[in-house]
Formats: structure tokens, C-alpha cells, sequence
């Protein structure tokens, strides 16, 4: 199957960096456009605390996310790979289906933790709502070295 158009959705986890350099290798071996989507969802109450988030505290993380998301897309680009980044107000079980059907992408690779048990029940699974309801293929990774850094070297 030829690849034209890869999304990475990415959280900076260090599953999230796994899911990147798998992208951004199949990116290179196929010549394909790399877009890298992180969703951002910043409610203005954060729960349990009951506090409070200004407009501009959110549009500064905002602001912080786009520059960390500029950083791994230089280094996409460092690589030979044509990229882009996206960045969404949806939750991700939404963005992630959305983006991938709005670019056209033939293939998602994306991250997961592997969580199991009560976790997994209480938590759900971003990778597997992907997977059931992706418009293309979902390539799931998990990090091999989780003490790997989720932040570009400078």
C-alpha cells in the first residue's frame, strides 16, 4: 500500500515520541506528508481543585504547545519529511478521526500506553475508539524505553 499522507497524534508522552519516530520513518520510506496532530483541550475549571483558568493562562499553554509542536516539527523536517502540525480544540477520540479524514490520511500512527484491568475500564482507550472508528489503518506503538525525553533536544 502506497502512503501518501501520515498523521501522528501526539501527546509528548513517550509513547507519543515512539509514535513520531515510526511516522516520520515510514514518512521516509514512502515519500509521504507527515502531520502532526495534538489536541489541545484545556477546560476553564480544572477538577478535583475547583480552580479557575483565565483566557489568557489557556491561550499561553496554547502558545507553549504550539512552540513544543514547532520543535518536533523542525525535527520531522530535519529528517527529509515534508510536515505539518495540527492542533485541535477536540477531545481526542474526536481530532483524531476528524484530521484524519479531512487530509485524507492513509495511515495513523499513534501511541499507546497499554493500560489493562480497572484503568483501562475507568479510562477507555484513545487507541482503540482510533482504531474502531478510523476512516485508514492505525499503526499502535508503545514506548520501548519509557524513560526516553518528550521534549526535542535543544
Amino acid at each position: 500500500m502506497k502512503l501518501d499522507t501520515i498523521l501522528v497524534p501526539f501527546d509528548f508522552s513517550a509513547h507519543g515520541v515512539r509514535a513520531f519516530k515510526e511516522g516520520v520513518e515510514l514518512a521516509l520510506q514512502n515519500q509521504a506528508r507527515l502531520v502532526l496532530l495534538h489536541a489541545f483541550v484545556l477546560q476553564d475549571r480544572v477538577y478535583p481543585y475547583n480552580l479557575f483558568l483565565t483566557e489568557e493562562m489557556i491561550e499561553e499553554a496554547r502558545q507553549a504547545v504550539s512552540k513544543s509542536l514547532d520543535e518536533w516539527l523542525a525535527r520531522a523536517e530535519a529528517a527529509g519529511v515534508e510536515a505539518q502540525v495540527r492542533l485541535s480544540p477536540a477531545e481526542p477520540t474526536e481530532a483524531i478521526g476528524a484530521v484524519a479524514e479531512e487530509i485524507g490520511a492513509d495511515l495513523i500512527v499513534m501511541g499507546s500506553r497499554g493500560l489493562t484491568g480497572l484503568k483501562h475500564l475507568l479510562l477507555g482507550s484513545v487507541a482503540q475508539h482510533t482504531i474502531a472508528t478510523a476512516p485508514c489503518p492505525v499503526l499502535v506503538v508503545r514506548a520501548l524505553d519509557t524513560d526516553e525525553p518528550a521534549a526535542p533536544p535543544a
